[in-house]
């Protein structure tokens, strides 16, 4: 069985055949999950969260309004660009080709890739420096790129594991560990492997093969250009889980793009501390005074929220302008349907959270979504929201459309502005 990439990849290579605002729990949503969205006046996406939305509704941000501007590059997923002090941005990538470079992150020659972005306009960038990492994957089947950071000339590249139910026919279901972080201290040139192993990972996660995982898929919060707007020197890194693989109501509770809950981890980054465990420090939840409390204890860890079978793939964005957190989650469905994105905003990294949209069906199979901060404008009410889609198309035959127009399987950019 063919998995997520490589659908995407045999069909690339020809190898084979609202309203402005929005309510806390909408009225508007269609009954019908696959009817279009359309967009509504001057570009908004219509905002259509499910009756139980647990987030109260933005009083500053009241949706997203595509502007038409956009681009993509390249035929590959997973790019989570990070600033870094020299102006540029560095990126993993894979399962594609990327300038002549193949990676397909499935098996047991799991491979993932880097690069460099270079140029200050969206519109016209240029991949470059592109190379490829091979990591074993065993126990599990596939070894995929996850929290990427350059911070003071050293970039810090991590993996997560996967694995694939047999003859479900859904695209890696099973949830797997955050490895650990590769070192770099040339840019990419030359890379030191982490100190863990997919056995045993950086944190005490699952108990056993297949059990659930709290911080999976984890991203570095994007604190600015070197993390220059980081609130305290430190790292954050947010991921999606579950405490069980509950399959009901729906399968693959537990996979790359499906979860029930948020957390959140930190350290303070360095050579020495980001391969450390005992470095590290989870969210606990808040105490009686509303305070963020932290624990070095991993089983005392808490989600930031939950959401029953309506978490994913989550990414983190200052907005130094607006002095505002946006979080972007995709809810994956059944890890091979159409997929649904929404933002949130907070003051604090912590929360509380509030809903700024509910996106059904961006892309219309929208994923890996995220605000490089460094198209964010001097004002913080333009952005350009970057994602990969529709990656069942070509081999599988899903047939879901581009839109908003330009999404497709690569790195796909769309110009923004935020309500």
């Amino acid at each position: 069985m063919l998995n997520r990439r490589e659908w995407m990849f045999c069909a690339a290579s020809g190898v084979c055949a609202p309203l402005l605002g929005q309510t806390a729990a909408t009225k508007d949503a269609p009954k019908d999950d696959d009817a279009p969205v359309a967009l509504g006046p001057d570009g908004v996406w219509p905002s259509q969260p499910p009756a139980d939305c647990p987030f109260p509704p933005s009083q500053s941000l009241r949706g997203i309004a595509f502007t038409g501007r956009q681009i993509s590059y390249e035929n590959a997923d997973t790019w989570y660009p990070s600033w870094a002090a020299d102006g540029n941005l560095y990126s993993p990538w894979t399962d594609g080709n990327v300038e002549g470079v193949n990676s397909s992150s499935g098996g047991a020659k799991a491979s993932t890739g880097q690069a460099k972005i270079v140029g200050d306009s969206p519109l016209a960038l240029k991949v470059t420096d592109v190379s490829t990492f091979a990591s074993s994957p065993e126990p599990y089947g596939g070894r995929y790129p996850c929290g990427s950071l350059v911070y003071n000339g050293v970039w810090y590249y991590g993996t997560y594991c996967l694995l694939e139910t047999p003859k479900l026919g859904l695209n890696w279901d099973v949830l797997g560990p955050l490895v650990g972080f590769r070192t770099s201290t040339d840019f990419g040139k030359t890379w030191t492997e982490t100190p863990h192993t997919p056995a045993d990972p950086l944190f005490p996660e699952p108990e056993h093969v297949g059990g659930p995982v709290k911080l999976g898929a984890p991203h570095f919060a994007d604190f600015g250009r070197n993390m220059e707007h980081s609130p305290d020197a430190y790292a954050y890194l947010v991921g999606h889980g579950a405490v069980a693989s509950d399959p009901k109501p729906r399968p693959a509770n537990l996979s790359w793009i499906t979860g029930d809950q948020i957390y959140l981890a930190r350290v303070r980054p360095s050579l020495k501390t980001m391969n450390d465990r005992a470095s590290w420090a989870y969210f606990g939840g808040h105490s009686k005074s509303s305070q963020a409390v932290w624990t070095r204890d991993f089983t005392k860890i808490r989600p930031l929220f939950e959401w029953n079978n309506r978490t994913g793939c989550v990414t983190i964005t200052y907005n130094a302008p607006l002095k505002k957190y946006l979080m972007c989650v995709t809810d994956g469905g059944t890890t091979i349907s159409r997929f649904n994105t929404y933002i949130l905003e907070s003051d604090a990294i912590t929360g509380p959270w509030r809903l700024v949209t509910f996106m059904r069906h961006l892309g219309e199979q929208g994923y890996f979504v995220n605000f490089p901060s460094k198209f964010i404008s001097p004002d913080g009410r333009t952005a350009w929201l970057l994602y990969a889609a529709n990656f069942t198309n070509g081999p599988k035959g899903s047939n879901y459309q581009s839109n908003p127009p330009g999404s497709r399987y690569g790195m796909c950019l769309q110009e923004v502005k935020l309500v």
